[in-house]
């Protein structure tokens, strides 16, 4: 019972903070606005003169207008989708990767932060391995899995997982020597330190490398897919490319650059509604 006291307010509390900023700072939504609009009447300027390179803002709405910004849920079979699927087939390689990551990386996070032997052990290997271009493991993981999609999704593992692993590592290592002691004098069992005083003291550390990590999957997923092909909006820029299609390219990278923002501020949500707003930034 007492959890569900504290939890509900705290839910409450988060939620209406962020309802607070939208009504109180219609600036933030304004000034994008008007920076968005200067930045078209610029782009549109630099491309009004005859044959440019990049289709101007008008052109690219007029040439995408019908059928991928009316219509983005056809569906012609084979790769001949809507960006709705391109993207939703993208999201699907990028919950699975991620998840995965988050579950294994905050496990050895906790594991080498907790044990100064291991962390002396595998620190080095991993400040090596997370050095490493995402795309770097992609014939590896080719050559291992024989597979597309699989292949994709072990792109996005290895690239979130650095990110949550040292996150999560350094939050365990700067829980104070008092949480320690207090754990000492109680006598606190292992489950009840580790759930009491462990994760509620590094779970800001944590939602830091999830958020990492959120962003370094999308940006890893996108250019995976130019190379593993199949549908998804990496594989639908590449084909654009190809052939020729540049104002598809743009509305593309419109679209990718949404669905980042989102899953960026979705996980920065949750963490607001875990994190105590105190230790919340």
């Amino acid at each position: 019972m007492a959890t569900n006291i504290t939890t509900r307010p705290r839910t409450r509390k988060a939620a209406n903070s962020w309802l607070t900023k939208l009504t109180k700072s219609p600036r933030k939504i304004v000034a994008p606005l008007v920076a968005i609009i200067v930045l078209a009447l610029i782009w549109q300027l630099l491309t009004s003169g005859e044959n440019p390179n990049l289709p101007s803002p008008i052109t690219a709405i007029k040439e995408t207008w019908n059928p991928l910004i009316i219509n983005p849920f056809f569906d012609n079979g084979g790769t001949d989708k809507g960006l709705f699927w391109q993207l939703l087939a993208s999201l699907k390689r990028v919950a699975i990767g991620f998840s995965l990551a988050a579950i294994v990386g905050i496990a050895l996070g906790v594991l080498i932060g907790a044990n100064p032997l291991m962390y002396d052990a595998l620190d080095p290997i991993f400040q090596v391995l997370r050095t490493i271009p995402p795309l770097a493991w992609l014939p590896i993981s080719l050559a291992a899995l024989r597979q597309s999609d699989p292949s994709a999704i072990f792109v996005i593992f290895i690239t979130a997982i650095w990110p949550i692993i040292i996150n999560t590592t350094v939050g365990v290592q700067q829980i104070p020597q008092d949480y320690r002691n207090v754990s000492r004098v109680l006598q606190l069992s292992k489950s009840e330190y580790f759930f009491n005083i462990l994760i509620p003291s590094a779970v800001p550390y944590i939602f830091t490398g999830l958020r990492i990590g959120i962003g370094l999957s999308w940006l890893a997923i996108v250019a995976a897919e130019m190379l593993v092909g199949g549908v998804g909006i990496g594989f639908f820029i590449w084909d654009a490319y190809n052939s020729s299609r540049l104002s598809q390219i743009i509305l593309a990278l419109i679209y990718v650059g949404v669905v980042g923002l989102i899953l960026d501020r979705l996980v920065g949500f949750v963490a607001s509604l875990v994190v105590p707003a105190d230790q919340n930034k």
